[in-house]
């Protein structure tokens, strides 16, 4: 496996910098000034800040394309451009899982939708901060074979395990960091957008505080499957990181496009199993027998295959009675 890459952490650190200063950036202006008053976000709303973050994400990917071909040729250029490009796509796609998890939560603990921007708000910025951290032991690991195949091994069983097993309710009181987080700090109601009051001396959690812990929980569930899906594409750690947070950002304005849509999109959930499965084969076997590195193109166009027949698929034979 060629370990070889093009991005050094010590040749271009300033680069992660950069990228994370702006996200930051953005993100505090975004909740400052965008969003200092809570209210309910729409769906003209959303829908312009989907395609802000879009946009911003593939003005990146360009960036990257014309960076990598002017420095190491058209070839390399071309190659970078479609692992940054299917790696946000895998992103993208797997996030529709975390839309229905948040739709779960808000409902079983009754967050007013006025209030739920903020939650994810913080939500997504604890997920920076846990992607971070996974794909820098990510980089690591990911230099030996024998762990990407078990990588692989653990993403084929994950999607295996979403193609047999129907999408389950949540219950937020049954999990264990939750329920101890409970004896820990007792909780109160809601107090407006508040995460902790002061009530007779003693600190209270309210419910947006316990939907953020639960939401983190989550989170780092789910980066266990799509941060190795995105090594299985690149194994540069930059790709992956500007990727996967750019595919992150655009989750609130995703969450609050589809809340009202998600149970209609009900076969995504088995497509984005078999890109899973596909992924998980693409690191135990396929790299190998392409010499090496499946192609890309193929990679890019297999997932968006998958996910185009999931979709139409939805739209065009809705759930079965009694069935999500």
């Amino acid at each position: 496996m060629d370990t070889t890459l093009l991005y050094p952490f010590a040749q271009y650190w300033w680069v992660y910098a950069a990228f994370t200063v702006v996200v930051l950036v953005v993100l505090f202006i975004d909740l400052g000034v965008f969003h200092r008053e809570p209210h309910a976000v729409g769906y003209r709303e959303s829908l312009a800040w989907s395609a802000v973050w879009v946009t911003a994400a593939l003005a990146f990917n360009y960036g990257l394309y014309v960076h990598a071909t002017r420095t190491f040729g058209p070839e390399v250029g071309h190659d970078v451009g479609l692992q940054f490009l299917t790696g946000y796509l895998i992103e993208k796609a797997l996030a529709v899982d975390n839309v229905f998890v948040f739709v779960l939560v808000f409902r079983y603990f009754a967050i007013p939708v006025e209030y739920q921007h903020r939650v994810l708000f913080y939500g997504i910025l604890g997920a920076l901060a846990f992607r971070a951290v996974f794909i820098a032991l990510g980089a690591v690991l990911m230099q030996y074979s024998v762990v990407v195949v078990i990588f692989g091994v653990i993403l084929i069983a994950s999607g295996i395990k979403m193609l047999l097993a129907p999408r389950q309710g949540i219950d937020p009181s049954r999990n264990p960091v939750v329920r101890a987080f409970a004896r820990a700090m007792p909780v109160t109601g809601l107090h407006g957008q508040s995460f902790v009051v002061t009530i007779d001396g003693v600190r209270h959690a309210t419910p947006l505080l316990v939907a953020l812990l639960f939401i983190e929980l989550s989170d780092i569930i789910f980066a266990i499957d799509s941060v190795p899906a995105i090594f299985a594409i690149t194994n540069e750690p930059l790709i992956v990181y500007t990727s996967n947070v750019g595919a992150i950002l655009g989750l609130r304005a995703m969450y609050f496009l589809l809340a009202g849509a998600v149970d209609r999109f009900h076969l995504l959930h088995y497509g984005l199993a078999l890109v899973l499965i596909f992924v998980g084969v693409k690191m135990t076997w396929l790299n190998d027998a392409f010499g090496g590195k499946f192609p890309v193109e193929w990679s890019l166009g297999i997932i968006a295959a998958i996910l185009t027949a999931a979709i139409a698929g939805s739209l065009v034979v809705g759930p079965r009675p009694g069935r999500p």
